[in-house]
């Protein structure tokens, strides 16, 4: 998700500079305009809005803490901005060290697909410091179509969890579907076209047909181990409040991660339904 999101900043007109724990992905963005620097800090030292998008908390606090992370080389005043999927507790731990070297933090992570960030029409969700979301605002419009500023520190990467369950009980569903129209004689590209013209038609269901009909040759948007990691952060959340439907979904993505399509996509639910239907 990162590399197609700085592409449109490295075209957008501000200056930019990047760093990636495995260089050789951020390998071609140079030859968009984009500068490429050796370390988080070195980036820091150059920036007055620094971005992140992790694959989870404790990468987060590797990359902005430390005596060679964002944190400690940010000029005072400056902004980080975390678009990883993180839970809401630790975006405020994260938002309260990110104070203690002057800098303001917003968890602002996003909603949407690698194609949706290619065309810059992703949803940001934002938490943190409303002055600072103003300031950012002009960097975060270049990734999205919508900038949604929700409340203090924690709100945004809360909504995310928000979303990612409705997402994952759709997921759920879709599979689920598909699974039932299969063992019924229908047509499995059949019945996905159904569905995507009935009165459950969405965005997601545009965008995720390959990765259901065709998992083998479609691209990975988010992986099923990633899904079943925030629908855990959902469940910590929620506290004691029940989740049924959550915590359905996070048995089956468990099942789907055990089955050994940790690192495919979510939509590999529905193989894994199939493959329980064909054996009876």
């Amino acid at each position: 998700m990162g590399l197609p999101m700085a592409g449109r900043l490295a075209t957008s007109g501000f200056p930019l500079v990047v760093w990636n724990r495995t260089s050789s992905r951020a390998a071609l963005l140079p030859a968009a305009g984009a500068e490429l620097a050796d370390s988080p800090s070195a980036l820091a030292a150059r920036c007055d809005v620094v971005i992140t998008m992790l694959s989870d908390a404790g990468a987060v606090r590797a990359v902005l803490g430390g005596r060679d992370g964002v944190l400690a080389a940010c000029r005072p005043g400056s902004i980080a901005v975390d678009m990883s999927t993180i839970g809401p507790q630790a975006a405020r731990d994260m938002a309260a060290e990110a104070a203690a070297h002057g800098v303001e933090f917003l968890d602002a992570p996003v909603s949407g697909s690698v194609s949706v960030a290619e065309q810059g029409a992703l949803t940001v969700m934002v938490g943190g410091p409303a002055g600072a979301f103003e300031r950012a605002r002009p960097v975060l419009a270049v990734l999205s179509k919508a900038q949604l500023h929700l409340g203090p520190s924690g709100a945004g990467a809360a909504m995310k969890l928000a979303v990612n369950l409705v997402i994952a009980a759709i997921n759920q569903s879709v599979a689920e579907a598909l699974t039932l129209a299969g063992v019924s004689g229908i047509d499995a590209a059949a019945a996905y076209d159904t569905l995507a013209a009935s009165a459950v038609s969405s965005p997601f269901l545009s965008y995720k047909r390959q990765a259901y009909l065709r998992p083998d040759g479609a691209p990975v948007s988010f992986t099923a181990a990633l899904m079943s990691k925030d629908l855990g952060l959902a469940i910590g959340v929620a506290g004691g409040v029940p989740l049924p439907v959550t915590a359905a979904a996070k048995e089956f993505l468990d099942a789907t991660c055990a089955a050994g399509f940790g690192d495919a996509d979510f939509a590999s639910v529905a193989r894994v339904l199939r493959d329980k239907a064909s054996r009876g």
